[in-house]
């Protein structure tokens, strides 16, 4: 058995050392020396991955969820809502403890929780935004009678010259289920998404760029997704994403985007943008049932760090080109 370099959980590189407990249904409480600081599972040293994945695999298969208190890692219910994603599924809280815990990760209680389908569970209607520039549009538009599936309401924002909202037909869409809106960029991203996130006409948008996109199957469960985050009081849902730098898998993953986002939720930061929740990160959850692809150039990536540098010093995140460029690494 070895040290993972990845959480078996969510993938992410992040296992740190950890000084957090669980008490078990029958009353034991365990200490754990390391966790995931992106999904927060819980680990006990060294370990298999792939037993540790199959263990919980089965036991998300289930109706009722109970942690095993002998296993070799450990959930609070905050942890188990994301690892349930990665099968279609979500949870509901057993109880008025369970339903507090939820709301104050890490609880210290180990999860206990109902499991059910995302796929046929109520839903939230999310609409779909896209930021392009002029030349990309073409090729937007093309993609989107695949996304027809899951969403009917689609606002794209282009970089020009300032112009309302006008319908474009797609075939797939209603006669102004599409919308073409301009707005300069002028160097800030925040700005840009929050005029993007205010022509949503539903109660949740995802919103990708020009250079990303989503398989219409994960798609299609984003507005379960909505709705088993706002029985949460959670307001934004990260997405994971795949740098694929020249057709390349890059280390930088999962790379997680918060682009599942409650309309009134705004952006901050004029590079690498993010939502701004009262309630910290305590109003977020990530999603593993898909992941947004970035199609990236070797070029672009050696550039972009230099120009958001520019635009935002301090914040452009040199450090990353190294890891972009690297191949992905499990």
């Amino acid at each position: 058995m070895t040290t993972m370099r990845r959480c078996f959980v969510c993938a992410a590189d992040m296992q740190a050392p950890s000084e957090r407990h669980l008490t078990f249904p029958d009353g034991r409480r365990r200490a754990f020396p390391l966790a995931c600081g992106s999904c927060g599972v819980l680990l006990d040293g060294p370990a298999d991955a792939s037993r540790w994945r199959a263990h919980l695999s089965e036991a998300l298969a289930r109706e009722t969820f109970v942690s095993d208190g002998q296993a070799p890692y450990g959930l609070d219910l905050y942890t188990l809502r994301i690892a349930a994603t990665r099968h279609g599924r979500g949870v509901r809280p057993l109880d008025a403890e369970g339903h507090a815990a939820l709301l104050h990760p890490h609880a210290e209680q180990a999860a206990r929780a109902e499991l059910y389908d995302l796929d046929g569970s109520p839903t939230r209607p999310v609409s779909l935004g896209l930021l392009c520039r002029p030349f990309e549009l073409d090729g937007v538009l093309a993609g989107l009678p695949a996304q027809a599936g899951w969403t009917d309401d689609v606002a794209i924002l282009l970089d020009a010259e300032a112009a309302p909202p006008r319908a474009v037909a797609v075939p797939g869409f209603a006669e102004d289920g599409v919308r073409v809106a301009a707005r300069p960029l002028e160097g800030d991203f925040a700005a840009q998404r929050n005029a993007l996130q205010a022509l949503a006409r539903h109660p949740w948008m995802l919103q990708l760029d020009a250079d990303e996109s989503l398989a219409p199957a994960a798609g299609r469960l984003l507005p379960a997704l909505a709705a088993m985050a706002e029985a949460g009081a959670v307001r934004s849902i990260g997405l994971g994403r795949e740098n694929c730098v020249d057709g390349v898998l890059a280390d930088v993953f999962p790379d997680v985007q918060y682009r599942l986002n409650r309309r009134d939720v705004t952006y901050a930061g004029r590079v690498h943008e993010r939502p701004l929740l009262a309630g910290g990160w305590r109003e977020s959850f990530i999603t593993l049932h898909g992941a947004i692809e970035h199609r990236l150039s070797r070029a672009h990536v050696e550039t972009r760090s230099r120009r958001y540098e520019a635009l935002d010093p301090g914040r452009g995140r040199p450090e990353e080109v190294e890891a972009l460029l690297r191949p992905y690494r499990g």
